[in-house]
């Protein structure tokens, strides 16, 4: 799939719960080949705009649509084909821990399409996890499971990667298997990360306080 010239036009976004405005008034451009950060003290509705974006939920008002690099269409959120541009790797996204490591990542390409120039095997090896190929993902370590998360969705052939809190469980180590993802495997793409973690942000380009639009 194309990289660039992917697009995302946020216009006049407000999401609520109830009578309370989680966001309001949101408007914003993302452009590809660009990284940017979500930011907000807890329970101010980052993840809530991410989940907007990847439309697993509804805004109340506004829009949001994508703006493909064929033909230079633009693709609402809410058209069948939406999902096939982005991947995303959330805490409160599960494994199949039933699979092991090689039959997850099959499992997962049946649906959304690896990147075509790395095998699934050198996927397992550069996030460390050779050893644990043929292993159940139920015996990983919390830290073990982000580094798959992460994997699914940074080598995802999409041009929006979408992250939520990416460096959760991981070690020293881990935070530098993610930046060398990111910066190894997304400089085409569109990616947005909701966090507060400067060590997760340093990278971004831009960073939206969501606290702003209250």
């Amino acid at each position: 799939m194309m990289m660039n010239n992917f697009s995302i036009s946020i216009e006049n976004a407000g999401k609520r719960f109830n009578r309370e405005w989680i966001f309001r008034k949101l408007s914003y451009n993302f452009h590809s080949g660009n990284a940017y950060a979500i930011t907000g003290s807890n329970g101010s509705g980052k993840s809530t705009l991410l989940q907007c974006i990847a439309a697993s939920s509804s805004l109340n008002e506004g829009r949001i649509q994508f703006n493909q690099p064929i033909n230079n269409q633009i693709l609402p959120i809410d058209t069948a084909h939406h999902h096939q541009y982005l991947s995303i790797c959330a805490p409160y996204l599960e494994l199949i821990e039933e699979m092991t490591t090689t039959e997850f990542l099959q499992f997962h390409q049946q649906f959304k399409p690896l990147l075509s120039n790395i095998s699934i095997a050198t996927i397992i090896e550069t996030i460390g996890l050779t050893k644990s190929a043929n292993k159940q993902i139920r015996y990983f370590s919390s830290g073990m499971k982000q580094r798959l998360k992460l994997a699914q969705a940074i080598f995802s052939n999409t041009p929006l990667v979408l992250l939520d809190e990416p460096c959760t469980n991981l070690d020293q180590e881990g935070y530098a298997l993610y930046h060398h993802l990111i910066t190894t495997y997304c400089q085409q793409k569109l990616v947005i990360i909701c966090s507060n973690d400067p060590a997760e942000i340093d990278f971004c380009t831009e960073q939206i306080n969501i606290v702003a639009y209250k």
